[in-house]
């Protein structure tokens, strides 16, 4: 998608998407919502996000991702829940982050237009250019999920600096 493009809208609506909800995409809601209410943006913005799965449908984020998050000043309280296909009206920026989730994403597109929304988390990333995924935490130690919140971080506030943008 084109910087022009992200900059147009006036509310900007992004819905984040892993695989169950619990980790990698609320976190990313999490990071981003933070972002933009430190930014004093918040009421430019819709943030949510989802899983490809409904497994985990209603529970909070993975206990170890929220107490990584909350030593970096994130309170992640979104409780999972399923893509639906009426995100892909509801939202602007559809971010999954994985090849996996984008695959899955694009299957689900009820439109080419739809499609067009669907983006990959990484893409912007400043400082963790190299890297092509958020890859999950879940089976893993301490260091992924610090991993994961370093990539979100990264990829949000790039994000953000791109939406903002004036031209």
């Amino acid at each position: 998608m084109e910087k022009k493009d992200l900059a147009s809208s006036k509310k900007h609506r992004i819905l984040f998407v892993c695989l169950g909800n619990i980790c990698r995409s609320s976190s990313a809601e999490g990071v981003m919502k933070h972002l933009v209410e430190e930014a004093g943006r918040a009421d430019e913005f819709v943030i949510d996000s989802a899983g490809i799965l409904s497994y985990h449908q209603g529970e909070l984020p993975d206990p170890r991702m929220r107490a990584h998050a909350a030593r970096r000043g994130y309170n992640l309280v979104h409780r999972s829940r399923p893509v639906r296909t009426s995100d892909f009206g509801d939202f602007d920026l559809i971010i999954g982050m994985d090849d996996r989730n984008i695959e899955d994403l694009k299957e689900r597109a009820p439109s080419v237009e739809a499609e067009r929304k669907i983006c990959r988390m990484t893409d912007f990333c400043t400082r963790f250019t190299e890297a092509d995924h958020v890859p999950d935490p879940y089976y893993g130690g301490a260091e992924g999920f610090e991993y994961v919140l370093d990539l979100l971080e990264d990829a949000c506030a790039g994000l953000l600096e791109e939406l903002i943008m004036e031209n």
